[in-house]
């Protein structure tokens, strides 16, 4: 089993707020948070080069939509965690709206997590280790677009947080609309 032990990286504003937490508490049998990333894994990758299969005329003047989904899971193992980080990427030229590429990726990681309180693990889970996991996401997204012909494409920094608090709202308004539709029933 492979140990990586991640440094030189910022805190997120979660991770600070959770050892605030505990550094706050007097008690010696308190410790901080501590997160182990035991694995990283492709599960899944997928590329495909519209462009050269069919052949596209004219000036490419690419535009770029990205989708990410987040699962986690618990495994078997005590305190140990699967997260993927889903990611679809499409490439269309502007132009002529044809599809240039589309790439899709499952980059996984197993986490060994501690010392995380259960109100909190839910966010930790889906804000924090994809925070981790994301470096070696964008370079495998880079390295496989330009080996499949096209400028290698760096992705901008995802914003988990903003993503997490965006589901939430999404599951909120999702559960105000199904109760509103039963009442009506």
């Amino acid at each position: 089993m492979f140990l990586l032990e991640i440094t030189n990286l910022k805190p997120s504003r979660l991770f600070q707020s959770l050892e605030k937490k505990f550094m706050a508490k007097k008690t010696d049998d308190i410790t901080p948070p501590k997160m182990n990333i035991l694995a990283q894994y492709v599960r899944d990758l997928s590329f495909e080069n519209i462009l050269a299969q069919k052949g596209v005329d004219g000036e490419l003047n690419p535009e770029i939509q990205v989708n990410v989904n987040i699962d986690a899971k618990k495994r078997t193992s005590d305190k140990q965690f699967d997260v993927i980080v889903k990611l679809r990427v499409d490439s269309k030229s502007k132009n002529t709206d044809n599809v240039l590429f589309v790439l899709e990726l499952d980059y996984g990681g197993v986490f060994q997590i501690e010392n995380i309180p259960d109100d909190q693990l839910h966010p930790y889970l889906l804000i924090e280790c994809p925070r981790m996991l994301f470096p070696f996401l964008r370079r495998i997204v880079s390295d496989i677009t330009r080996d499949g012909g096209f400028p290698p494409l760096n992705l901008e920094n995802i914003d988990f947080l903003k993503l997490y608090r965006q589901e939430i709202e999404r599951r909120k308004q999702e559960a105000v609309s199904y109760t509103h539709l039963r009442a009506h029933e």
